[in-house]
């Protein structure tokens, strides 16, 4: 996928972005939100280009947004803030040369954006997380199921062969993640680096030979595989039955059954006891309310010294207490029931409930945009081969933003993702 249309798409499979009859209040929404976003735009260094002139702080080698439909644009982010924003992507409102640059720009000034009148308003207009999407037992599944059992084979068109779907570690030193040259890695970079990332892990939770492990989200079974290759004797829990099914083909066709088991389970269910858990960024679909359960599950299953390896998606505590109860975009076209917690949470969580202690962190926050941006161009060099799978443009506009959006996070540093070493005292 060289280029995305801007032309009207197809949008009767997505009803979400049909235009909405007019009304005062919407006509009232949609000019604050153009002198909203016109301010925003003149103080950052981008360009803002649209069909009768232009705006922005920026000069001319800034980033550049084109906004093809203005009026639309700014009627959809008045009605729905930043998810209406990402609805206008899909919907072809506007676009940017380089999408991933325009919006790390913003998520670098993300909490200034909305002037602070506005801000202290926030809790009257922004949507709230339905009770529907809530990670209890029963609805966990069908969250999973939304996001990880699209098809394996659109997984397929933009990881590399090991199928690894989380943060790869391009390099390391000593203690630290050594930050990724951005000219520097590449798509033949990244199985080694996904690899190098999984190792890493398995070391810190001192898997070797015999070790009973534990896995809590399987993935497409790269962890497993690994982890099995030492000697270790490995159960593996997972809610997507898309991933089981390839996780174990993968499996047999490695000649490793007999030391792996791939069951369709709850983590809240699982039984046994283990040397030692690992679990690959699935805490970020646990949900706030449920992290005590989830530390508890991982407590009740170690034996006594044993340790814990988790890569998890993090955000500075004081904006994961400001934004825990927004529902996002992300939320409703992603990760239904998706939350991101702070590695304080994290300590007082484990710290409050468990005899689990968090021995060692590792950021590595700048390694995942360099992942993303992988994915993101692979994917857009797929565009046919995912639309034989049947997904349509809005959906290949959704991914790439989705992979972009992300990587700005990053990027910026509005996010970070760390293995963290817990050892069961």
């Amino acid at each position: 996928m060289t280029a995305l249309t801007t032309s009207p798409l197809d949008l009767d499979r997505w009803p979400a972005l049909a235009p909405r009859p007019g009304s005062l209040r919407g006509r009232v929404e949609t000019g604050l939100a153009a002198a909203v976003f016109r301010t925003a735009m003149d103080r950052l260094q981008v360009r803002v280009h649209t069909p009768d002139g232009g705006f922005g702080g920026g000069g001319p080698e800034t980033p550049v947004m084109r906004l093809h439909r203005p009026e639309s644009f700014y009627r959809r982010l008045g009605a729905d803030g930043l998810i209406g924003f990402g609805e206008s992507y899909m919907a072809g409102d506007w676009d940017a040369d380089d999408l991933g640059g325009f919006l790390t720009v913003l998520c670098r000034r993300i909490t200034t954006l909305v002037p602070q009148p506005l801000q202290r308003l926030r809790g009257l207009y922004v949507a709230r997380h339905p009770a529907s999407e809530r990670n209890t037992s029963t609805q966990s599944r069908s969250n999973i199921a939304r996001h990880y059992d699209l098809s394996n084979e659109l997984f397929a068109t933009f990881l590399d062969p090991t199928m690894t779907y989380s943060a790869a570690l391009f390099a390391e030193a000593g203690t630290a993640a050594v930050a990724p040259d951005p000219g520097r890695p590449n798509a033949a970079d990244l199985a080694a680096a996904q690899q190098r990332k999984l190792d890493r892990l398995l070391d810190q939770a001192r898997v070797g030979a015999g070790t009973r492990v534990l896995e809590i989200g399987t993935g497409w079974g790269e962890l497993c595989l690994r982890a099995a290759a030492r000697g270790a004797q490995v159960t593996s829990i997972t809610l997507s039955a898309e991933q089981q099914q390839l996780a174990r083909q993968r499996v047999a066709a490695a000649g490793l059954s007999d030391r792996v088991q791939i069951d369709l389970l709850d983590y809240r269910q699982a039984s046994g006891e283990y040397d030692a858990v690992v679990s690959v960024e699935m805490i970020e679909a646990v949900g706030y309310e449920y992290l005590p359960t989830y530390f508890r599950t991982i407590d009740r299953l170690l034996v006594g010294g044993g340790r814990a390896a988790i890569q998890a998606i993090t955000m500075a505590h004081d904006r994961m207490q400001a934004t825990r109860s927004t529902y996002t975009w992300i939320h409703k076209y992603i990760f239904p029931g998706g939350f991101i917690p702070s590695v304080e949470q994290l300590e007082h969580v484990t710290g409050s409930e468990t005899g689990l202690r968090i021995t060692e962190r590792f950021s590595m926050g700048r390694h995942y945009a360099e992942t993303l941006r992988l994915w993101d161009e692979t994917f857009r060099s797929q565009y046919a081969r995912v639309a034989d799978l049947g997904f349509d443009e809005v959906f290949a506009r959704m991914w790439h933003f989705y992979l972009e959006y992300s990587r700005a996070g990053f990027a910026a540093d509005y996010l970070d993702v760390n293995q963290l070493t817990l050892v069961k005292a």
